[in-house]
């Protein structure tokens, strides 16, 4: 499978749009690379670059980018708002699919070891390729800036970890390493520098001190003043959007801001957004508003209108588009097409049928369970709205949900099945010359079989929480979708039936007698379940008489 990993490099000029240009297109011009998003900043005079490919590739073009900028950045002239130590300030590598964190460590080293080697500059690794404890924070290891760079290199504590510990007035430091995705968000205030960063001392991790932590963990903050727009901006790094997410900075800066008495004025997002951070503001809002959306892409459009105009405003000192999100939509073609949920459903088929094991009948069970859920969302659909069915607006409201989000998880197992079999057939092939090697393969083979029954395991319990809402629905739904609830039951029996069997099928060469007899049970369990409520299912339309 395709390895896909980020490269977010930040370089210190956000003012000369020729230089911009020539480093754009030296990460433009590298084989193997996508650029994503180029964003330069004016006051913070800094423009950052997001790219996508292989390992080597990201490599190789962050190589391209520094070569330029290394002919071009003149840091004995460099003057900004953004805290920064070089001229490329700092270049992160982010795992983005079928990609370690590990990997993106390597990347980061060879990295940093080629370019001290080349342009002879220092070189800093920080996060989760730092090899001191003290330098996994950025602004520790930037702490002092560029200013401060040539005392920091005199101290034996601060030796680069590539390069010689010179200072280069030109270039200064470059600090690379490997993280997971990072969101920088701005808010906007009419207001002081001053009143911004007080906000930011509350809200960032840090605080005040180690006396005086603020409110939001794996959050990173600061204030400045932007010269071009007239306005103050709270500017954060959301390290962790799934522990602090977007809507949560947003709604914190604004509760200061109104005990402040200051008024804000939208917001910016620097670089690109995961799907996943606009999907959470969306439901955030959703939840808050009282909404009924299902539709991912409605969410999208949601979230891009809230986020615009509405509650957080991104459109405020710049245009916010939809290319902001980074996610299939960014980078189709390069990261999502290699699955066999992207396949077209005719080639999805024809797979099935080749002469090879997988995808086989785990994958199928999933499809078919998928389109089962889908199913039970149509006659939900199909009954919500109408105005013969006015009265049940608010049951199907909370019918339709479960549906789809099942059908969503259903989805992801059709690979997922096939991934399995194909890491337990992966061991099969490790080496067995040595004892040592042959209890290696002989224990990969064994774990290879406990997933390869996880998965269809999983499948069962997903597709059995379904049947109390399709009886629901089968009670109550349109009753002109009768067979569609019908074989919707039935598809969702199947689903179970055929997780049964390949749960069984990989059992037989494990060896944990324990393991093999309660996931026995618990399969069993599930599979006699599903038959009895699809014949309850069944039998509550058959009570309804023909439509």
């Amino acid at each position: 499978m395709s390895k896909l990993v980020e490269c977010v490099p930040n370089f210190s000029e956000g003012r000369s749009q020729e230089i911009i240009n020539a480093i754009t297109n030296a990460i433009s011009k590298t084989e193997g690379c996508l650029l994503l998003d180029v964003d330069p900043g004016p006051s913070t005079n800094r423009t950052v670059y997001t790219f996508v490919g292989s390992p080597e590739a990201v490599v190789d073009g962050a190589l391209s980018a520094a070569r330029v900028a290394f002919q071009l950045i003149d840091m004995t002239r460099h003057k900004g708002e953004h805290p920064r130590m070089g001229a490329l300030d700092v270049c992160p590598f982010i795992p983005v699919k079928n990609v370690s964190m590990e990997e993106c460590v390597h990347c980061a080293n060879r990295f940093g070891e080629q370019l001290a080697t080349e342009l002879g500059v220092p070189v800093f690794l920080y996060a989760e390729a730092a090899r001191q404890e003290s330098r996994k924070s950025l602004p520790t290891v930037r702490s002092g800036e560029y200013e401060g760079l040539p005392e920091k290199l005199k101290n034996p504590d601060w030796a680069p970890d590539f390069g010689p510990a010179t200072f280069i007035p030109s270039w200064g430091a470059t600090v690379t390493g490997a993280r997971k995705f990072l969101i920088a968000y701005n808010i906007n205030l009419l207001s002081t520098k001053e009143l911004a960063h007080r906000i930011a001392l509350n809200i960032r991790e840090q605080g005040r001190g180690k006396d005086q932590p603020g409110r939001l963990k794996k959050v990173q903050g600061m204030g400045w003043y932007l010269d071009e727009a007239n306005l103050a901006q709270v500017s954060t790094n959301l390290l962790d959007f799934e522990v602090t997410p977007l809507h949560t900075v947003y709604e914190e800066v604004c509760k200061d801001a109104q005990e402040m008495d200051l008024p804000v004025v939208g917001s910016q997002i620097v670089g690109l957004i995961p799907l996943q951070a606009m999907l959470d503001a969306a439901d955030f809002y959703i939840k808050k508003e009282n909404l009924f959306i299902l539709k991912e892409e409605h969410k999208i459009r949601l979230a891009f209108v809230i986020l615009s105009k509405r509650e957080i405003g991104l459109h405020a000192l710049k245009p916010f588009h939809f290319r902001k999100i980074s996610s299939r939509y960014m980078v189709q073609g390069v990261a999502e097409n290699d699955g066999l949920v992207s396949l077209p459903l005719r080639s999805f088929i024809q797979s099935v049928g080749a002469r090879t094991a997988a995808p086989g009948g785990g994958s199928v069970s999933a499809a078919v369970s998928a389109m089962g859920a889908a199913l039970g969302s149509m006659v939900g659909l199909m009954t919500y709205g109408k105005r013969q069915f006015e009265e049940l607006d608010g049951t199907m409201r909370r019918l339709i949900p479960p549906f789809h989000h099942t059908m969503n998880e259903l989805i992801l197992m059709v690979d997922a099945d096939s991934n399995a079999f194909n890491s337990y057939m992966a061991a099969l092939k490790l080496p067995k010359n040595t004892p040592e090697e042959k209890e290696r393969c002989e224990a990969a083979m064994q774990d290879g079989l406990k997933k390869a029954t996880d998965v269809p395991l999983s499948l069962a319990k997903k597709v059995n929480t379904l049947w109390p809402t399709l009886k629901e629905l089968a009670h109550c739904g349109n009753l002109a979708c009768r067979s569609d609830i019908q074989v919707a039951a039935k598809a969702l029996e199947m689903g179970v039936f055929g997780a049964y069997y390949n749960v069984l099928i990989n059992l037989k060469d494990i060896r944990d007698e324990d393991f093999k007899a309660t996931t026995w049970q618990s399969v069993y369990d599930l599979l006699e379940e599903a038959k009895q409520s699809a014949a309850a299912v069944l039998e509550e339309v058959e009570k309804r008489g023909e439509c």
